[in-house]
């Protein structure tokens, strides 16, 4: 009897186990689409992302760049003082996004450029994304809107 216990309680520690593998194995395979790393224009030319990854990206739109298309489409270039990426949207713009000011879009590399899926803009006159303030402050032109 003794024997019997034994080994049920081996047969249920053994299936948790697999049942925690599992449920792990299935999570990290849902969530690999939903994590989108974030990276500066310089970082996008020195490594280039693998085809098909998505991926944000942030910097300022270059003044003058912006160029709206036929339709929704909406072509412009972003900047971290060390490199510059075109990007094009098709979509509706934030309604703060405009040139010199800081952005953030979600999308993937097709020939050079980023096709934006989201464009993310600052919510007021000062606020800046903290990864394009840390992406421009590495090339050495942030200026702090504050003094």
């Amino acid at each position: 009897m003794k024997g019997l216990k034994k080994k049920r309680r081996i047969q249920v520690l053994l299936l948790a186990a697999v049942a925690l593998v599992l449920s792990t194995a299935l999570i990290g395979y849902a969530m690999r689409d939903g994590i989108n790393f974030f990276r500066s224009p310089t970082q996008v030319v020195e490594e280039p992302p693998r085809q098909g990854e998505v991926f944000r990206i942030g910097g300022l739109v270059e003044g003058g760049s912006i160029v709206r298309g036929q339709g929704e489409t909406v072509s412009f270039t972003v900047t971290d003082g060390g490199a510059t990426i075109p990007v094009r949207f098709t979509g509706v713009l934030p309604d703060l996004f405009s040139e010199n000011q800081g952005m953030i879009g979600t999308g993937v590399m097709e020939d050079g450029t980023f096709i934006a899926r989201e464009i993310l803009a600052k919510h007021d006159e000062t606020y800046m994304p903290r990864e394009v303030v840390d992406a421009l402050k590495e090339q050495g032109v942030y200026q702090d809107p504050n003094g």
